[in-house]
């Protein structure tokens, strides 16, 4: 079975479940912090709608060099907006992932700042590491977040004890 079948599938479903989440963010409270530490509320969730620029990275190009792309640090102003970008980001990654061939995901990728590599690894360890699962450690977090403002939590792998 081509790489591609597993990963499509698990793709959708998380991107889904993630578009889920960032819905219920409450605009008003982007600058929310549980702790001074923490990223605020809307700094996590503008992280979490970027992560999908990722696999369009990792599939465009064998690197990443991290000076190339401008501070994303900025706290989002309006769900609205960050919802679009998120699904834009989608949208282009998918364009991009139903047509990886098992080559081209097993070719090495490199993440680097200027002259300083920091990894090597198959494509397919990238989408899986900085994708995939990026999304749900910082969907987990995200979701703690919407707790602690009584935001009602959906559905992510199963009910929760918002929504039976």
């Amino acid at each position: 079975m081509p790489l591609i079948d597993a990963l499509v599938p698990e793709f959708d479903h998380e991107m889904a479940t993630t578009r889920r989440v960032l819905v219920r963010v409450p605009e008003a409270r982007f600058a929310w912090k549980p702790h001074a530490k923490s990223m605020s509320l809307g700094e996590l969730a503008g992280h979490l709608a970027n992560i999908p620029f990722w696999c369009t990275a990792a599939l465009r190009e064998t690197f990443l060099d991290l000076d190339t792309i401008p501070n994303r640090g900025d706290l989002p102003t309006a769900l609205d907006s960050l919802l679009a970008s998120f699904d834009t980001k989608v949208s282009d990654a998918r364009k991009l992932l139903v047509k990886a061939t098992d080559g081209e995901l097993m070719a090495p990728w490199t993440l680097k700042k200027s002259e300083q590599e920091f990894f090597t690894m198959p494509r397919v360890m990238v989408l899986r590491n900085f994708v995939l699962n990026h999304s749900i450690h910082h969907r987990g977090q995200l979701s703690v977040y919407l707790r602690l403002n009584d935001v009602p939590v959906p559905p992510i792998y199963g009910p929760t004890a918002d929504e039976q």
